[in-house]
């Protein structure tokens, strides 16, 4: 069996897991194994985006064309160009209509990085993600419920930190929400602070 179909067998993440809120979802998915292809990355870090109430979110602007995936079901990929250099993965979360997301910010590497095992600073932050795993815009939009980009269940549940997320410091009150989350100790989380 193939490392890939290895993780299939422990459980793709059904539409269920996906159409939760965003701060449940963050939670979630640390532990999982963020698959393309014949690469996977365990998920050690997230942010939760809630919604167009959410200054620091992308739904704050309501829907427009880039972000209108962002209102549609959760189990969607959301990818975009960031400060015109880093491509960044999002998840679509909750019901449709709900305009929330979560970022997936750092994994560890898992499967299909070579020998020896790959650094774990690979996958150390968002834009190093989708380069980790060969993610681009071309695969904004995608049902993960179904072909080589999907989240599978993986580790058991590791102990949890919650803070303020990255760089969203023009959001005033939702800069300080703690809606980041991260495998504590883990060392392939991008921020500790």
């Amino acid at each position: 069996m193939s490392p890939t179909a290895d993780l299939l067998a422990a459980g793709r993440c059904d539409e269920a897991f996906y159409t939760r809120d965003a701060v449940t979802v963050a939670r979630a998915l640390i532990g999982c194994a963020l698959v393309h292809g014949p690469r996977a990355g365990v998920i050690v870090e997230t942010e939760a985006y809630l919604g167009p109430e959410d200054l620091a979110s992308h739904a704050r602007f309501g829907v427009t064309a880039r972000n209108s995936v962002m209102y549609g079901r959760g189990g969607f990929a959301y990818v975009y160009l960031c400060y015109g250099i880093h491509e960044m993965f999002n998840i679509v979360t909750g019901p449709e209509g709900a305009g929330q997301a979560v970022l997936v910010r750092a994994v560890a590497p898992l499967v299909g990085f070579g020998a020896p095992p790959a650094d774990d600073a690979v996958g150390r932050g968002p834009g190093k993600v989708t380069r980790a795993l060969a993610i681009d815009r071309r695969h904004d939009r995608r049902d993960l419920l179904a072909g080589d980009l999907f989240v599978a269940a993986h580790a058991d549940a590791p102990r949890i930190a919650v803070g303020p997320r990255v760089g969203v410091d023009y959001a005033g009150r939702w800069a300080r929400r703690r809606l980041r989350f991260w495998w504590h100790g883990h060392a392939a989380v991008s921020r500790t602070r």
